[in-house]
């Protein structure tokens, strides 16, 4: 996230452009043209790890709510935690220090990562275990809610059973709790599973589904993240189709973009700006014309993208991306297997 003063310049930049073009063309446009910045230092060794681990694929990373600490999701190695005793949920302090690590041996493939207000750990497990082989039965296809101290205090679905019920998964993706403790599950990782936003009251009853698999208002081809901004409207970055889809709290559509490219990732900030990571545009077959990987931020009212920075490997695999009060932004891959900070520049800084 730049800072305020850069901010306040490329809202400037922005609002001139519209002058000349509509919203949702200005929108578009400044994206697919919009130049990676290059006032971000990235550093990939910020986060350190416990002596003789490293990091495997990492789809799950946030930022704990009073900005204390960041909460890591680690699949144990390249693919997953099949045969693993590490533990793959790990707090790390703001300086980038392994605080506490907890889960071993419950997941199959770890996948979502959440941190709701009181600082409890929300995390999916998106693959069973009869999608795997028939050995390791009884773990996938849920979601654990832990507290910050590492005790399971609730699951949602069914392990290791697939399924599109109200009370089964079928490689849930992605988990947001509301400030009212209501809880979202983006239930869907690509054809074969399920495609829908399932919600759920705080004490984990079902409340209410939709969605289904295609490209229609209502429709998802992998919903693979989730956030939600102040005015509580829920994104969902359905990545499949290359697009964030907008909805209220009770399922009704409110507004479609593409500018952001293919969602893996998302974060909404304090001052509601959009971070977004982009980890498949151009490095697969269902390639997205004219984006590139990296992150994307926008505002959450109109969508427009005041700053791209563009995955200097290409083929990374970002999936995870958050945002401190300082400016700072910090990002998890899988297939790179790594995580990154990325802090404004000093010249940044300075000339704004």
């Amino acid at each position: 996230m730049p800072s305020r003063n850069n901010t306040q310049l490329q809202r400037t930049f922005a609002a001139m452009l519209l002058l000349f073009c509509s919203a949702t063309v200005c929108s578009q446009v400044s994206d697919v043209r919009f130049t990676p910045s290059d006032d971000y230092i990235i550093d990939k060794t910020f986060f350190k790890l416990p002596a003789g681990r490293s990091i495997g694929a990492t789809s799950g990373l946030a930022i704990h709510p009073d900005g204390s600490s960041f909460w890591v999701f680690d699949r144990c190695g390249p693919e997953n935690c099949r045969g693993s005793d590490l533990a793959p949920i790990m707090q790390f302090d703001r300086d980038g220090n392994p605080l506490r690590s907890f889960g071993a041996n419950l997941f199959q493939r770890p996948h979502g990562l959440f941190v709701d207000r009181d600082g409890n750990v929300w995390v999916t497990d998106d693959v069973g275990s009869r999608d795997i082989d028939t050995v390791s039965e009884g773990k996938g296809h849920q979601v654990f809610k832990f507290s910050p101290e590492g005790e399971l205090l609730m699951t949602l679905g069914q392990p290791g059973i697939a399924g599109d019920g109200p009370d089964t998964f079928n490689m849930p993706s992605a988990v947001l709790v509301a400030p009212n403790g209501d809880i979202f599950v983006g239930d869907g990782h690509g054809p074969g599973s399920n495609a829908r936003i399932v919600k759920f009251n705080s004490r984990g009853d079902y409340l209410m589904t939709w969605g289904s698999f295609g490209d229609g208002p209502h429709q998802f081809h992998t919903p693979h993240a989730l956030a939600m901004d102040s005015a509580g409207r829920l994104f969902v970055g359905d990545r499949g189709n290359s697009r964030v889809l907008i909805f209220d709290q009770s399922g009704n559509f409110l507004d479609e973009w593409k500018q952001f490219g293919r969602p893996s990732g998302m974060f909404i900030d304090a001052n509601d700006l959009l971070y977004v990571a982009d980890s498949s545009s151009s490095n697969s077959a269902r390639i997205n014309p004219g984006f590139d990987e990296g992150i994307r931020v926008g505002h959450v009212d109109d969508g427009r993208i005041i700053v791209f920075i563009e995955d200097p490997d290409g083929n990374g695999s970002q999936e995870g991306v958050v945002a401190d009060s300082d400016g700072n932004i910090y990002g998890s891959l899988t297939a790179g297997m790594a995580l990154r900070k990325y802090s404004p520049s000093m010249d940044s800084r300075e000339s704004h």
